[in-house]
């Protein structure tokens, strides 16, 4: 069994005992269908493993605080679909150009006040990023919540996440690539 194959097991496991705030119930898979039809409007495609949690395990509603975000439809949890709220960030970010939403960067995960945990679909290890826009600007707003998608969903699962309470305190990395990321966009 691969390293993927052996997280894959882990989440589905805590996905089928553990139920976020504001989810009834473990959300059934989508299915490819859907998957293309996200990636077709984002633009571009998801990290296989965020294809594989969507596709094998549920279409949101587990992981940390609030969950997974559900991927294209909103469920009765009331949680924004990830595709839609990548959608609004970017229209928004187009009309204040002071608040930029770099392209390729999906919400995946609400956590309250406005803040995401996000997937860098350009990055090869998919990084997860946190949004915070409580900030003065857009610059101090983005934080390198994981190098990868893997190491994410490995901290919830093994309760080392900077969210728990035993980490209190803990600082994350501002994201360094923020501006490299969006200076094209608030030229065009």
């Amino acid at each position: 069994m691969t390293e993927n194959e052996q997280l894959l097991s882990r989440v589905a496991d805590a996905a089928r005992t553990n139920r976020p705030w504001g989810w009834p119930s473990l959300p059934a898979p989508v299915d490819p269908a859907t998957v293309a039809r996200a990636e077709s409007a984002l633009g571009f495609g998801l990290p296989p493993l965020l294809a594989a949690l969507y596709l094998r395990i549920g279409d949101g509603g587990f992981g940390p605080e609030y969950g997974l975000l559900p991927l294209l439809d909103s469920p009765p949890s009331g949680e924004p679909a990830a595709v839609r709220q990548y959608l609004a960030n970017r229209e928004n970010a187009r009309q204040d150009p002071d608040w930029p939403w770099p392209e390729g960067v999906l919400p995946i995960s609400h956590w309250g006040c406005g803040m995401y945990a996000c997937v860098d679909c350009c990055s090869p290890l998919a990084t997860v990023l946190l949004y915070e826009p409580n900030a003065d600007d857009s610059a101090h707003s983005w934080y390198v919540d994981a190098p990868g998608l893997t190491d994410w969903l490995t901290a919830w699962l093994d309760g080392t996440g900077w969210y728990e309470e035993s980490n209190d305190g803990a600082d994350l990395e501002p994201w360094a690539d923020f501006w490299v990321r969006t200076r094209s966009a608030q030229v065009q």
